[in-house]
């Protein structure tokens, strides 16, 4: 189960804009006005040595370098550079074999992983099958902490040699997809020994870790920036950083990013915050692009309430004008939500794309549809419904307002409730944070392209996303079925067929799914524009324009 640290489950910055730059490939999507845009993966390849590139980490400053304590967008945006994984995710949002060199299971219980025998560690010590097993290993020791210990690693009974540059990874049930999870902070590999001999520093800016990546750690200063150093003697020189430092800031301040941001004194960010769209979009030092986004913004009930019963989250669901608020509210970045699962996940698996078509069903925004939905509600609707949300972030309450209107067509109040930040993060931890509450707000993300993980999260009965008690045994045995099945093409229908299942429910209440937005000064380039930056190793690809 995740614990309180919880994966970026509240983004407060909402990000947008206006001009699309950049050359890559990419799906197309439609804005709030129907246009299509092209969504990039990539940005121009850099061309040299910038010697030094200002980033920025828009949702302020790290808390710990461990990677198994990044679970929150300023860790996983630094930690991805210094710290790999034994499978990677890439900018066209595949997940490939890294440190590891393969993974074979016939059954989806017993995974035999390949692991290379020619990567080092920054002290130039090769990484050994020991590292590995140590590595996966913390996630199963309770002393350690892992925010990342969930059903994944709960599902892990041994990890072994069974070979020289070979472990096996017994798992309790199948899950064909294990794979994925070692693309995020689950299959990082640290060295054992450094951390062993850091003890409770480890991961502070004292001690810091001993990892693999292209960039290891420089000056870390607290309370305004780190910076990383390339580490010459980088084991994969095919993909050695192209710049020689980053130093990445902790400005949150959106007014004094949009103005870091058009002068050049920040080169770039992920993350640009909606209220420095004006500016950076008629800037000439730079420009905005736009990506692939495995984000959602979506309301999760609490279990409290008439919003506890499927039949008012289906009508609230029609009755909200879900394209107005991504062409207002995120000024065109983003789309009406489909599902919970947002549609740039589905792109490996186009084969299955005709299926869900035909099996999602329609959440178009349609009043009349709405009134029907309603018609099967057993809920008392006497009593408001209350939306808790961040109350700095005022983008969250356009949001609720628009939800608000639409259920007053319905005849339903729903009653939009501001909460200071540092009191909303606890509903995402603490049952009682959210008592008096029917539901709140989130922007989520999934942890690769694989949308099975994400579903099992936020509607299996003991879903570690699943706030509100929802349980039902169809779609457990459905998620279950294709946990288990180890043919792609099948399995890709079946989650399908869960997907489908889950939006009849619809234990969260889907809104917008969510663009990349991305900004990079005139002189460099080469940033990914697709959503892996939380765990592709983004600013080794930064440099150069010319």
């Amino acid at each position: 189960m995740r614990t309180s640290k919880m994966k970026a489950t509240i983004a407060l910055l909402a990000v947008g804009g206006l001009a699309l730059a950049g050359c890559a490939s990419g799906s197309r999507d439609t804005d709030g006005g129907g246009a299509e845009t092209e969504l990039l993966t990539t940005t121009e390849p850099a061309v040299g040595d910038a010697g030094k590139i200002v980033w920025n980490s828009a949702y302020g400053e790290l808390a710990s370098l461990d990677p198994i304590k990044a679970f929150n967008y300023p860790e996983n945006q630094v930690v991805a550079n210094l710290c790999e994984t034994l499978y990677q995710v890439q900018p066209d949002l595949s997940v490939q074999p890294h440190l590891a060199t393969s993974a074979e299971s016939a059954d989806g219980k017993t995974w035999v992983l390949g692991i290379r025998d020619d990567v080092t560690f920054w002290d130039g010590s090769p990484m050994t099958v020991d590292d590995v097993i140590f590595s996966l290993n913390r996630h199963l020791d309770p002393d350690e902490g892992s925010y990342w210990a969930s059903a994944t690693t709960a599902n892990i009974e041994s990890i072994e040699q069974t070979a020289d540059w070979e472990v096996t990874v017994e798992l309790a049930e199948p899950d064909a997809v294990f794979t994925d999870s070692l693309s995020n902070m689950v299959g990082v590999v640290v060295q054992e020994d450094y951390r062993e001999e850091a003890g409770e520093n480890y991961g502070n800016p004292d001690a810091g870790v001993m990892c693999t990546g292209p960039y290891q750690v420089g000056d870390w200063k607290q309370g305004q920036s780190i910076t990383l150093d390339r580490y010459d003697g980088y084991w994969n020189q095919d993909r050695a950083a192209k710049t020689a430092q980053i130093e990445i800031g902790f400005v949150v301040d959106s007014t004094a990013i949009s103005n870091g941001l058009s002068t050049g004194e920040i080169q770039g960010s992920y993350d640009v915050p909606l209220a420095a769209l004006g500016q950076l979009s008629s800037s000439d030092s730079g420009a905005l692009h736009y990506g692939e986004g495995l984000q959602i913004m979506a309301i999760i009930p609490t279990g409290n309430g008439a919003f506890a019963d499927p039949a008012v989250r289906r009508a609230i669901t029609r009755a909200t004008d879900r394209e107005a608020i991504a062409e207002t509210v995120y000024e065109g970045t983003a789309s009406a939500s489909r599902s919970v699962v947002p549609e740039a996940a589905w792109s490996q698996n186009p084969e299955v794309a005709q299926l869900r078509d035909d099996s999602l069903p329609d959440l178009g925004y349609d009043v009349e549809a709405a009134k029907h939905e309603l018609d099967a509600a057993e809920a008392d609707l006497s009593a408001p419904i209350k939306i808790a949300y961040p109350s700095e972030r005022g983008f969250y309450a356009d949001i609720l307002n628009e939800m608000a209107r639409g259920a007053q067509e319905l005849g339903v109040t729903l009653e939009p409730v501001g909460v200071p930040s540092a009191q909303f993060g606890a509903f995402f931890s603490d049952a009682a944070a959210r008592e008096g509450y029917d539901g709140f707000v989130t922007t989520n993300y999934l942890g690769s392209s694989e949308p099975l993980p994400h579903l099992r999260s936020l509607s299996e009965t003991d879903g570690d996303q699943n706030y509100s008690g929802f349980s039902d045994p169809a779609i457990d045995a459905k998620l279950a079925e294709a946990r288990a099945e180890v043919d792609p093409t099948r399995r890709a229908e079946l989650t399908v067929e869960a997907e489908a299942l889950i939006m009849e429910q619809q234990p969260w209440v889907p809104v917008t799914d969510l663009w990349v937005r991305l900004y990079m000064d005139a002189s460099i380039t080469g940033a990914p524009a697709s959503f892996v930056y939380l765990y592709y190793p983004w600013a080794a690809d930064l440099g150069t324009a010319e």
